[in-house]
C-alpha cells in the first residue's frame, strides 16, 4: 500500500542537503514593482523562483536525484528507465550520465524535437511510443524485461521530497510570501512544493495552475480522488498528466488552497509577458503560473507578496516563435 502520510520538515531538509552538491539552488528573484502593477496590480509583490536555471532547464532533477539516490548500487548499474513527454527524459538521462550508468527513456511521438535531440545528446536512448498509455505500457516492460530502474515522471515519496527542495528554497529567499503559484501535470512538483510552504510559512495560500486541456488534479478534486483523463489538448505538453496517483492526489489535496485553469491564449499571453517584462523565454508550462496571476488569480493577489514558480525552458526558438506569435 502507498505511503500517503504528509511530507515532514525533517525528510525534505535532509533530502535538501542530500542533494546539495548535485543540484543547482536556483534564484529567487523580485520583479520591478512597475512590472508587477502591469501584470497584477498596484502594491504587488512578484517573486520568481528561476526553476528553469536548474540542469536540463526544469525542476525534473530534483525529483529523479532523489528517486536515483535512494536506490542500491546494483539497480542504478543496471540502468534507468522513464516516460515523458520530455524534461522528465531530460532529467533522467542527466543523473544517469551523472551517476555513470545508462538510460533508455520512452518519450511520446509528439515530443518537442528539441527535447528528443537533447534526450540523445545526454546521452540516453530514446524509444517512441505513439500515446500515453502505450508508453507507459512500454516503460513497465523495458524495466521488466531489461532489469532497468523505472523512475516515475511524477509520483512516489522521494519525488515528491525532491520537488521540495524547491518549495523550501523560495520559503527561506521569501518567507514573507502570502501565495505561491505553482503549475500541476502530474501533481509531483505541487505536491512537494506545497507541502513545504505549508511547512515553512504556514500562513501562506498555495495555488496550483492547470490548462483547461489537461485539468488532471481539477478532475481528481471533483472526484475525490485520482482519476484519468482523456486527450491532452494543451499547448503546455509539459502538464500533461494522463492520470493522478494516489500520493501526489494526496499531498496536492492537504496542501493545495485551490486549482485553477487557464487557456492556450491566456499561457501564449504569459509567454509574451514573460519574454517582454522578464526577459526570460520559457516554455508554456514554464508561463502557466504568470498565466494564473494575470488570469483567475488577478483579483485575489493584487497587492500581495506572491510567489511564482518558473518551471522551465525546454522549447525550440521555432516553435516559441510560433506560440508567442499567434
Amino acid at each position: 500500500m502507498s505511503d500517503l502520510r504528509p511530507l515532514g520538515r525533517d525528510e525534505i531538509e535532509h533530502t535538501a542537503a542530500a542533494l546539495r552538491d548535485d543540484v543547482r539552488r536556483t534564484p529567487t528573484v523580485r520583479v520591478p514593482d512597475d512590472v508587477a502593477t502591469r501584470l497584477v496590480g498596484p502594491g504587488t509583490d512578484l517573486r520568481l523562483k528561476l526553476e528553469l536555471l536548474q540542469h536540463t532547464g526544469t525542476f525534473k532533477v530534483r525529483g529523479a536525484l532523489a528517486v536515483v539516490r535512494s536506490l542500491p548500487p546494483q539497480d542504478v548499474a543496471r540502468g534507468l528507465t522513464a516516460i515523458s513527454a520530455g524534461n522528465h527524459a531530460l532529467a533522467v538521462a542527466w543523473v544517469a550520465r551523472r551517476l555513470g550508468t545508462s538510460a533508455k527513456v520512452v518519450m511520446i511521438r509528439t515530443a518537442n524535437p528539441f527535447r528528443v535531440a537533447r534526450a540523445r545528446e545526454l546521452g540516453a536512448e530514446v524509444v517512441l511510443a505513439d500515446d500515453a498509455a502505450s508508453g507507459f505500457a512500454l516503460v513497465e516492460r523495458l524495466a521488466a524485461d531489461e532489469g532497468r530502474a523505472y523512475v516515475h515522471p511524477f509520483e512516489g515519496r522521494r519525488t515528491a521530497l525532491g520537488t521540495a527542495t524547491v518549495g523550501l528554497e523560495l520559503a527561506d529567499d521569501a518567507p514573507d510570501l502570502d501565495a505561491v503559484v505553482v503549475p500541476i501535470g502530474g501533481g509531483g512538483l505541487a505536491a512537494g512544493v506545497a507541502s513545504a510552504i505549508k511547512l515553512w510559512i504556514p500562513g501562506c495560500a498555495v495555488y496550483g495552475v492547470e490548462p483547461v486541456g489537461a485539468p488532471t488534479m481539477t478532475a481528481a478534486f471533483a472526484a475525490g480522488g485520482p482519476v484519468a483523463i482523456g486527450p491532452i489538448r494543451s499547448i503546455a505538453d509539459s502538464l500533461g498528466g494522463p492520470f493522478t496517483g494516489p500520493l501526489s492526489y494526496a499531498l496536492c489535496k492537504a496542501a493545495l488552497d485551490e486549482v485553477v485553469l487557464v487557456d492556450d491564449e491566456q499561457l501564449r499571453a504569459a509567454m509574451r509577458a514573460a519574454f517582454h517584462e522578464f526577459k526570460l523565454a520559457v516554455e508554456p508550462a514554464g508561463a502557466a503560473a504568470t498565466a494564473a496571476v494575470m488570469g483567475p488569480l488577478r483579483a485575489r493577489l493584487t497587492g500581495k507578496r506572491v510567489g511564482l514558480v518558473v518551471c522551465g525552458s525546454n522549447i525550440d526558438l521555432p516553435t516559441w516563435m510560433a506560440l508567442v506569435a499567434s
